[in-house]
């Protein structure tokens, strides 16, 4: 989600916003604040990694059979390989 918004971004919107940062914070705190951020989404990775861990052990437990999302998977990729290559003809006329 986030990447998308970057890309309606210019590089001058971008600019003003670092400028911005820097007079609210000052230059000596960005560092601490870049490191903190970065630490708060290691450990949401994380949090979502082990969620979904305890949800498969659990799912594998009570015997419910995860096969089917796999296939799910299998079955989304093979269409989104179909959709890029419609694409790709329409995009080249």
């Amino acid at each position: 989600m986030f990447s998308t918004i970057i890309l309606f971004i210019s590089g001058a919107e971008i600019f003003f916003i670092m400028f911005i940062v820097v007079m609210v914070f000052g230059a000596d705190k960005i560092p601490g604040i870049a490191k903190g951020l970065g630490k708060g989404m290691r450990q949401l990775k994380d949090a979502t990694e082990d969620i979904k861990q305890e949800i498969q052990k659990s799912a594998e437990k009570q015997g419910i059979d995860t096969s089917i999302a796999d296939d799910i998977k299998g079955e989304i990729n093979k269409v989104k390989e179909n959709v890029d290559d419609v694409t790709g003809v329409i995009r080249r006329k």
